[in-house]
């Protein structure tokens, strides 16, 4: 098993956090990646140098508005009269209002999708970094490098739409993956095992057959995101019954979990995928700070298990799980059986 990591995601340092109406200090921090990349070291994994890959992914998931939109507004937000250290959006249109605004404060509203996503002057690199280690990851099993990867992504990706951040996230790091494995198979699949469904994914492939999005996560009707997530959204067109949800109670532990992980499986295997994503997110867990679920570590080992018999290239990406006593070791049951192999 390989492993990579950029010192660049270090970058992208949020503050601000809002929770049931008030401001309290941010949960996707970079000590994530420091007890990521601590757990690698631990397994005796090594973890490469990742590679510039530059736009070229990058730009087959997200719009053009979008990027240069990262790339350029907080220089533009710094001009403002009594900015802000870190840019909050002031308002959201519907999607889709008719008209694309002009001024910073409607673009910030319109791809800033919600207060989850604060951008700081280091975001751009931060998020670029996180994207290209996602990438090299992809390109490591691409080339037969190895059979397993693992990518030490922070911030997050899975609720990045193709023009809009939420959720933590900005660039969808396993959509963008799921592109450059398409280049030497024919078919991905993007399992997600976040505590939260994978709006921004689904989204991404929600009329496309050749990457099916399988998201197991705490039901919608009760979790975040909210609007989307629930069992009869499979997509639409040439996508029809190529995304599948598979929502779950609040307080489901391990045995419920893994029944449901099974069904997921089912229908992974009838796809017959060439190559496989894993969409990581450790806040399943009994301690994680959301406590929505109740997985144990010996859950996500279980889950691990259950992956690794598949016998197909896989690329783990990693999406949410936040600091607890217990985030380091529920990384290092998902990983143990890679690193038999």
């Amino acid at each position: 098993m390989k492993a990579f990591y950029h010192e660049d995601q270090r970058q992208h340092d949020p503050k601000f956090y809002m929770k049931n109406g008030k401001s309290t200090p941010a949960r996707e921090v970079p000590e994530r990646g420091d007890i990521f990349r601590n757990v690698l070291n631990n397994l005796n994994v090594s973890i490469s140098p990742t590679s510039d890959f530059g736009m070229s992914y990058i730009s087959q998931v997200h719009s053009p508005d979008y990027v240069n939109f990262l790339r350029s507004v907080y220089s533009k937000w710094a001009e403002l009269p009594d900015a802000s250290e870190e840019i909050i959006p002031k308002s959201n249109p519907g999607r889709y209002a008719a008209n694309y605004p002009k001024d910073i404060i409607g673009q910030v509203g319109w791809h800033l999708m919600d207060t989850s996503c604060p951008l700081g002057a280091g975001t751009w690199k931060g998020v670029y970094a996180s994207a290209q280690t996602a990438t090299s990851a992809a390109d490591a099993v691409a080339k037969k490098e190895c059979d397993a990867v693992y990518a030490v992504c922070r911030p997050p990706g899975h609720h990045a739409y193709p023009d809009g951040g939420a959720g933590f996230c900005f660039l969808n790091n396993s959509a963008i993956a799921a592109q450059r494995l398409l280049k030497d198979f024919e078919r991905v699949v993007i399992l997600d095992v976040d505590l939260h469904h994978g709006n921004g994914t689904q989204a991404v492939f929600w009329h496309r057959k050749d990457v099916m999005t399988i998201s197991i996560h705490a039901d919608p009707a009760y979790c975040y995101p909210h609007y989307w997530g629930y069992a009869h959204e499979k997509g639409e067109g040439e996508g029809y019954g190529y995304n599948l949800n598979f929502p779950i109670p609040e307080g489901t532990a391990d045995a419920g979990y893994i029944e449901v992980l099974e069904q997921a499986l089912d229908q992974l295997d009838a796809y017959a995928p060439d190559a496989i994503i894993v969409a990581l997110g450790l806040d399943a867990s009994e301690q994680d700070p959301f406590a929505v679920l109740s997985l144990t570590t010996e859950g996500f080992s279980e889950i691990g298990k259950r992956i690794k018999a598949l016998d197909k290239p896989t690329v783990i990406i990693q999406e949410g799980g936040y600091i607890s006593p217990i985030l380091g070791d529920n990384l290092a049951a998902v990983l143990k059986p890679f690193t038999k192999s």
